[in-house]
């Protein structure tokens, strides 16, 4: 049933105008069940930075906010990191820096709010291998 489900992601993800969105999770087991147990590793590439502050009173107590604002809205993965002295969110682990832009794109039109505070960065990302 999982390789069924899999053909028909990747069908109605090929569709013009369709977005399927899924939890990270549900990736990660569609993979085990089709190609087999897999690791993950860390490589170079993008994340999309949404928060950055180093303000010491407040910086951590608004990231983590505004990761519980976000979790349940995205279908990427949230980071919360403490780089000294910054306080940032980055969402997604993507490759290239045009999977990165079009999850950018889709992320503002959805939150425009944070529109001044999100831009592409280098990162060690996270990827099954």
């Amino acid at each position: 049933m999982s390789i069924i489900l899999v053909i028909l992601l990747s069908i109605f993800d090929s569709l013009p105008g369709v977005q399927i969105i899924q939890d990270s999770t549900m990736t990660v087991l569609l993979d085990e069940a089709v190609y087999g147990k897999r690791e993950m590793v860390e490589i170079d590439g993008f994340r999309v930075q949404v928060y950055s502050s180093n303000q010491q009173q407040t910086a951590k107590g608004e990231a983590l906010d505004l990761e519980t604002r976000l979790k349940d809205k995205i279908s990427q993965t949230l980071y919360v990191q403490y780089l000294p002295p910054f306080w940032k969110v980055r969402i997604g682990d993507f490759r290239t820096y045009e999977e990165a832009k079009e999850y950018k794109k889709l992320f503002v039109q959805q939150f425009p709010d944070l529109m001044g505070d999100t831009y592409i960065v280098r990162d060690k990302i996270q990827v099954m291998q």
